[in-house]
């Protein structure tokens, strides 16, 4: 009976107790789901920038985002509708992002070289997410759950890592469903449903009776994912009950400050990542989609370009302004770039031969320029860069050795980046 009872799908697992809790406990918190810090011993730093971001907000672009008209802008045939703009750093950005050339270039570190052989959305999404190719026979952890496994949890009562403007189904991977990050789909909202649906009293009742009721059956099957469900409850209840619940709520902003954001979902997001952050969770996902630009790139652009300009900029000033911009790590990144020739349709094409990301704040050498890719912006001209150098980066940085191995459950070697180098170049 064991056997069968081990190879259940952690997914599965997850799902099962978020609709247990609310069934028996009356609770609609999705689970973030705390287990025991498991310490692990601190590496010897082997580059710059080693453990410097304490927390890291990680702005992920769904659908492919444009490098050519944001972070490595072009001349000549492959150019946009928009001239490149030049910043204080000597370098160049798309003519579509003016808050951040001409207030944030000296801040930013800009990888131009970075590379896939995934053109494909989901598993382009998947790849940048967990920094491993995806299998149909296993799932891989992110960042956040990688951080929570050798740092331990961030916080006593908040959860470790948070994704905003999606659901959690790049999670936790093959760790223990503790590490799901805690999903916020519409940052207004918050944590919307984050009430219980009796009194105190009723609420003890029921987990009382739950305890009775599954005892028998955690004493018999000793797994830690049964005593990451049985911790969840008493998590919940502490979360639900705390003072830390108000980190969620942005009606507590000022108007103005609401409105330096954006009144859009992800200038709201990027501003509960602030917010979060400052009370003590250590790694936050917002993600903006509409970045599949076959079409009009132009009118997209505008509205999408403008969208992040303005945002990550408030972010940036933000942190800069609490003191938090030096222990915090801001990375925008995408699953691939955009072709360098406009189609007959006025878009551009999926393209993971080269494209950029960016990393900004603690640990990051800024107004650096690392790699290039061509003229046209077609392929990587100098020190490619994959996917899997980029997490070692970021994951460096955040204080994890890398180049340790965990053996997930099937018995298999793991590390943070998939054997990825770190990228010093970029760190300060």
């Amino acid at each position: 009976m064991n056997q069968p009872f081990n190879s259940l799908n952690p997914v599965g697992r997850r799902l099962f107790a978020e609709r247990l809790a609310q069934s028996v406990l009356g609770v609609s918190l999705l689970p973030h789901l705390s287990a025991l810090a498991q310490e692990a011993p601190a590496p010897a730093a082997k580059a710059p920038g080693f453990g410097k971001a304490k927390a890291v907000i990680w702005l992920q672009m769904t659908g492919g985002m444009s490098h050519i008209d944001t972070l490595d802008p072009k001349r000549g045939e492959s150019k946009g509708a928009r001239d490149p703009i030049a910043t204080k750093a000597g370098y160049e950005l798309g003519g579509y992002l003016p808050k951040l050339a001409a207030s944030h270039s000296e801040k930013m570190a800009i990888i131009r070289s970075m590379s896939s052989k995934t053109g494909v959305h989901a598993s382009g999404q998947y790849l940048m997410r967990t920094g491993y190719e995806q299998r149909g026979t296993i799932q891989h952890p992110s960042l956040g759950a990688w951080a929570q496994e050798l740092l331990g949890k961030s916080h006593k009562t908040l959860p470790s890592s948070v994704c905003v403007n999606r659901n959690p189904d790049h999670g936790n991977g093959f760790f223990s469903a503790a590490y799901s990050p805690l999903p916020i789909h519409d940052p207004d909202a918050g944590l919307q449903y984050s009430t219980f649906a009796a009194s105190s009293e009723v609420m003890d009742k029921r987990l009382a009776l739950l305890n009775k009721i599954d005892g028998g059956f955690r004493a018999k099957f000793k797994d830690s994912n049964l005593k990451a469900y049985s911790d969840f409850y008493d998590d919940t209840l502490k979360l639900l009950s705390s003072e830390d619940l108000a980190a969620f709520k942005l009606t507590d902003e000022q108007d103005e400050q609401r409105e330096a954001y954006g009144r859009n979902k992800f200038g709201q997001g990027c501003m509960l990542a602030r917010r979060l952050v400052e009370r003590g969770v250590r790694f936050v996902e917002v993600t903006q989609g509409g970045w599949d630009m076959h079409n009009d790139i132009d009118d997209e652009m505008q509205e999408n370009g403008g969208i992040i300009d303005v945002a990550i900029s408030a972010l940036l000033e933000d942190l800069h302004n609490r003191g938090l911009l030096q222990s915090t790590m801001i990375v925008l990144c995408s699953e691939f770039g955009r072709g360098p020739r406009i189609n007959s349709r006025s878009g551009r094409d999926h393209h993971p031969k080269v494209f950029s990301t960016m990393l900004a704040g603690a640990g990051v050498r800024g107004g650096t320029i690392y790699g290039s890719s061509d003229k046209d912006g077609n392929s990587v001209a100098d020190k490619q860069s994959t996917i899997q150098d980029f997490h070692s980066t970021v994951g460096h940085a955040m204080g994890m050795d890398v180049d340790h191995v965990t053996m997930s459950p099937s018995n298999r070697p793991f590390t943070v980046g998939d054997k990825g180098k770190v990228i010093a170049d970029v760190l300060a």
